[in-house]
């Protein structure tokens, strides 16, 4: 294949690629022929048609059986590739038993057949994506539980602010990326069975339908809801789950490449042949990796708003609003996915440069102490005082009079209150952290919890 023809050439994080090729035209069409084998078994449990005609179904549903360009040409013509499906099929088991042939897809609809293969391969998809954020998770919280006392400046606004570990931040990334996981761990344990007939009642089954869904249900692990035709919450739910994937991702993303700024290189990826280099510069090693992952979860706000944006559902079957979404859908699994494999290569190896983060908090001048020393005055002198004196303070650090701690031990207002034991304690940077190792650990626990839940069927 030449490279202006691959889908991965200019893809700079092809782990997406793999989990849209769930949904691909031999994948879906797996999925597609599982419904239809589904559901002779089930009516053939139900004796609405013979168990022969099942079986003769079963053998000819195989994917290989199939001419996939035939089919997608069809598509073109059907508005849906189910209506192409069932005819080759039908001819396929026309071959063997004609009987069996007129029995394929008996009460179905195009749309059951398109939106629970979705869901199937959805699913096989949500298996891999979840595998890959917990390796994504497992190197969070390595790092957290590495760099719970590494010190570092906290910027708020793009300003230091105060002070901080790298622990801290990584259990913020750890935290952002578990609840992703989690709203997508509950959205794939809704995912829905669609099973409905032509205008969602089931007409052609009698007072069976409601049997036979269930039967089928329960044959592909799907939930027996009533019909979703045009109430497409449950895909709403779904593209919501991965665009948070994608979000959480990103925000890692962004952050690792503001660290690893020339001017800052608090971090760096690992240095590997070959990689992060410059067509034009030698000297250059880029954060490629997290680059490719920002890259990757920038697409998924377009994705997500053509799913929410496809909400005009009309009557009992849309035209146009359901076509949309499966594209949309797709592409935020792969948007997902290249986050996820982009910061798991970033996040191997990563290096840590504790020593730039020391230089860059003393460039800092203690300023960003001045919460703490303006805490430390307020039970004598309340806070509209204190704050007055440690603005006062700051400006003559501003003015090159030295670092806080210097400034501050001048000023009679201030060592008139505090102890010189006191004003050394405030200006101690491992003192100034609060609920850090708090939050650290609640962010270590919500990832072993959700561990040890994937381990059990969602």
């Amino acid at each position: 294949m030449s490279w202006s023809a691959s889908p991965d050439f200019l893809t700079v994080c092809p782990g997406g690629l793999a989990l849209e090729a769930c949904f691909a035209g031999p994948a879906l069409l797996k999925h597609m022929l599982a419904f239809e084998v589904a559901l002779a078994a089930a009516q053939a449990e139900l004796s609405m048609i013979p168990a022969a005609s099942a079986a003769a179904i079963a053998r000819a549903a195989e994917v290989e059986h199939f001419d996939l360009a035939a089919l997608s040409a069809a598509t073109r013509d059907s508005a849906t590739p189910a209506i192409p499906v069932v005819r080759a099929l039908c001819a396929l088991v026309a071959k063997e038993d004609a009987t069996a042939a007129g029995q394929v897809h008996l009460g179905a609809t195009s749309q059951d057949v398109v939106d629970t293969a979705l869901m199937l391969a959805a699913r096989e998809a949500l298996a891999a994506l979840n595998a890959q954020a917990r390796g994504v998770a497992t190197l969070l919280c390595d790092l957290v539980a590495t760099h719970r006392h590494s010190l570092m400046p906290a910027r708020t606004l793009t300003q230091q602010a105060g002070v901080t570990t790298f622990g801290v931040k990584a259990a913020g990334w750890l935290q952002g990326l578990t609840r992703a996981m989690q709203t997508l761990r509950a959205a794939a344990a809704q995912l829905p069975l669609q099973f409905a007939g032509a205008t969602g009642t089931l007409a052609s089954y009698g007072d069976e339908g409601e049997a036979l869904k269930l039967a089928l249900a329960r044959r592909l692990e799907l939930r027996p809801v009533p019909p979703w035709h045009t109430e497409r919450g449950a895909v709403r739910e779904l593209a919501a789950a991965l665009a948070g994937i994608a979000a959480a991702g990103g925000k890692i993303a962004n952050d690792l490449l503001l660290l690893a700024q020339t001017e800052v290189g608090e971090v760096s990826e690992a240095a590997t042949p070959g990689r992060g280099g410059s067509s034009a510069l030698p000297h250059k090693r880029n954060p490629v990796a997290s680059i490719g992952a920002l890259a990757a979860a920038r697409r998924a706000p377009t994705a997500l708003a053509s799913v929410f944006g496809a909400f005009d559902h009309a009557h009992e079957r849309a035209a146009g609003a359901w076509h949309v979404e499966m594209p949309a859908l797709v592409a935020l699994f792969g948007a997902a996915g290249g986050v996820l494999e982009g910061l798991s290569r970033a996040l191997d190896g990563l290096n840590v440069d504790t020593a730039a983060m020391q230089r860059n908090l003393a460039a800092g001048r203690e300023l960003f102490l001045s919460e703490v020393v303006s805490m430390a005055l307020v039970p004598q002198l309340g806070r509209e005082r204190a704050q007055a004196l440690l603005a006062e303070a700051c400006a003559r650090v501003d003015d090159g009079m030295g670092t806080l701690g210097e400034v501050v031990r001048t000023m009679p207002a201030i060592s008139a209150v505090l102890s010189p034991a006191s004003l050394a304690a405030a200006l101690d940077p491992r003192r100034a952290l609060g609920s850090a190792e708090a939050v650290m650990d609640q962010a270590l626990a919500a990832a072993t919890a959700l561990f040890a839940m994937s381990q059990a069927p969602a």
